[in-house]
């Protein structure tokens, strides 16, 4: 349970969080941490991002921060989610996701920064932000959608499916669940067979010309996370959610 490393030229960081990979704040760190290390090893030529359990990622872990007095957990899972991230982007070598079930609010985070996703056919990716009181990963969303569709699913919150991604080019493969992992190694293999040094210096020269700071708009959607939660608005939401309203 938590975070897993498995290491090698095609290195998987593996969550794990029961039952539906809603990831404690803690939990956003060492994934930060996992991703760090796998990249800085120089044998490392690419990352598979996968998940065991029912699905790719639920986002944070709504019931800690209910259960938690102030603002402590709020404060830790805003800024480890916000390194986790970071961490998929900077990594110095392409970071393949490999997504199945559902992929909610920080899933989308992690996917969204990834340099691939592979998906399984049972995959839908969604923000119920609005739903739980806060804001973000609209920045992650729009590297997977068109942008009227991001704001359609900001405003409403429908997911979406792996099918309709796999149409927009933004996941690479659509495979029966049982081959995921499998798919995405493939993938990973395929790039590992490259000169590292080159892929490296790919990585680093495609994030030089992204359009957008994918680090620095994250950071400002957060903002109107703590002023919802300043406001009451986001605890009130929170704590529909937890009495399941």
């Amino acid at each position: 349970m938590g975070v897993q490393l498995h290491r090698g030229a095609v290195a998987e960081v593996v969550l794990d969080f029961p039952p539906v990979n809603a990831v404690p704040a803690v939990g956003w760190h060492a994934l930060a941490d996992a991703l760090t290390t796998a990249g800085d090893d120089p044998q490392t030529r690419v990352v598979v991002l996968a998940a065991e359990g029912r699905g790719f990622c639920a986002g944070v872990d709504i019931k800690e921060m209910q259960r938690t007095e102030g603002h402590d957990a709020l404060l830790a899972a805003n800024r480890g989610c916000a390194r986790a991230f970071a961490a998929v982007y900077d990594c110095p070598v392409p970071v393949i996701a490999a997504v199945h079930g559902f992929c909610l609010g920080g899933g989308v985070g992690l996917a969204g920064n990834a340099d691939l996703v592979v998906a399984a056919d049972d995959a839908t990716f969604g923000l119920p932000e609005v739903d739980r009181g806060a804001l973000g990963a609209a920045t992650h969303l729009s590297r997977l959608v068109p942008h009227q569709l991001m704001r359609t699913m900001v405003y409403t919150c429908r997911p979406v499916t792996a099918w309709q991604l796999h149409r927009f080019g933004t996941v690479l493969e659509v495979v029966p669940r049982i081959g995921l992992r499998a798919a995405a190694r493939r993938v990973a293999a395929e790039i590992a067979a490259k000169d590292p040094l080159i892929v490296r210096r790919a990585k680093e020269s495609l994030n030089g010309i992204d359009p957008v700071d994918v680090k620095r708009s994250y950071r400002f959607e957060q903002g109107f996370t703590f002023e919802l939660n300043l406001d009451g608005a986001g605890d009130r939401a929170r704590q529909r959610f937890v009495e399941g309203r």
